[in-house]
This record gives C-alpha cells, structure tokens and sequence, in this order.
C-alpha cells in the first residue's frame, strides 16, 4: 500500500495554513467570489494589515490567488489547491477503509496480539 504524506500530496503548507479560525474564515468570505482586501477588512471590522497577513499566509500556501489592480489586491480561493486536498483527503479515507476491512478479516495479518 503507498503511504499518503501532506509533503508528497503537496498539501502539508495548506494544513498549516488551515490551522487558524482566522484563515478558516477568510476562505468561508472568499467561496462568495473575488473581493478586495479594502471590502473584506471593513466587512470583518479588522486592520487590513493583519487581514493582508492572513491572506499572504494563504496565498503562500496556494490556497488563495490574487489579482493586482494598481495598488489593490483582489482575491480568490484556488480550486486546484483545493481539489488537491480534496483528493489527499479522499485517499486517506480509502486507505483507511482498506485497514479497518483488512482488520476485521479474521485472517488479518496485520493484527497484534
């Protein structure tokens, strides 16, 4: 069976990133479609510089993209990131299901007793 690491998916930055209720929530504003980072600080009634550091933290782990216009960046979730983790997520699960069915044959081999 191959082994599933976030490294070898390219995900394991993208986790990291999803790691903070924060991001979790610019994401949640961003699936609305594209918005400025100038719209989305006054809609969360934050700094734009903390809400700029959120979503550099995002961008760097590929999970936004962004649209320069002058001096303003427009942003939007990046649907490959997402169904890259999407389908790292849906390999664990079949992995998963391949252990637990392996298991519970009373033949398993891979028991401890």
């Amino acid at each position: 069976m191959q082994t599933l690491t976030g490294h070898e998916a390219g995900v394991d930055r993208a986790f990291q990133a999803l790691a903070d209720e924060k991001r979790i929530a610019i994401l949640g504003r961003l699936v609305e479609g594209e918005r400025c980072v100038c719209e989305m600080a006054d809609e969360a009634g934050v700094a734009q510089s903390l809400l700029s550091f959120h979503l550099r933290v995002l961008k760097d782990a590929g999970l936004v993209n962004v649209r320069r216009v002058g001096r303003w960046g427009f942003y939007s979730v990046n649907t490959q990131t997402v169904s890259r983790l999407q389908g790292f997520l849906g390999g664990l699960q079949s992995a998963v299901a391949a252990k637990s069915r392996c298991c519970a044959d009373p033949g398993c081999k891979c028991r401890t007793n």
